[in-house]
């Protein structure tokens, strides 16, 4: 199914993406040369699930939770890129940075030295970024 500005919900969850990225998702999700078409179902799809179903489910685990649980995983799969939006949001829901660090520091005694210094290294960058947008000079 294509034509995802009708679709009920998708406009929801990507001003629910936006909320927690802090950046709009729909320049990401444009189809890129080559693609086919049915590539904007899987996006949809994509979006919808993570953004319209599973973070808006406050009732158990609040949203500050969520980012931290998706946070470690994306840094315990070494899926990097990512984990640089998991970041952002966890920042973005009121994650402390000294959270961050000591999710690190656990993730490091869990999944090993290797994976954490390679995530530890995108926090770095997500670190740099949120100061420069805080401090522009």
């Amino acid at each position: 199914m294509t034509g995802n500005q009708k679709e009920p919900g998708y406009a929801a969850a990507l001003d629910t993406a936006a909320r927690l990225l802090g950046r709009r998702l729909e320049p990401f999700l444009e189809l890129g040369p080559g693609e086919p078409a049915n590539a904007a179902d899987f996006t949809r799809l994509a979006t919808l699930h993570t953004f319209g179903d599973a973070w808006p489910r406050t009732d158990v685990l609040d949203t500050r939770t969520r980012a931290l649980i998706s946070m470690t995983i994306a840094a315990t799969l070494g899926t990097l890129e990512p984990l640089r939006g998991q970041l952002r949001i966890a920042l973005n829901t009121g994650v402390a940075p000294e959270e961050i660090v000591e999710t690190f520091i656990h993730i490091e005694a869990y999944a090993g030295a290797a994976r954490a210094f390679d995530g530890y290294q995108i926090a770095r960058q997500v670190f740099l970024e949120a100061h420069a947008a805080e401090d522009p000079r």
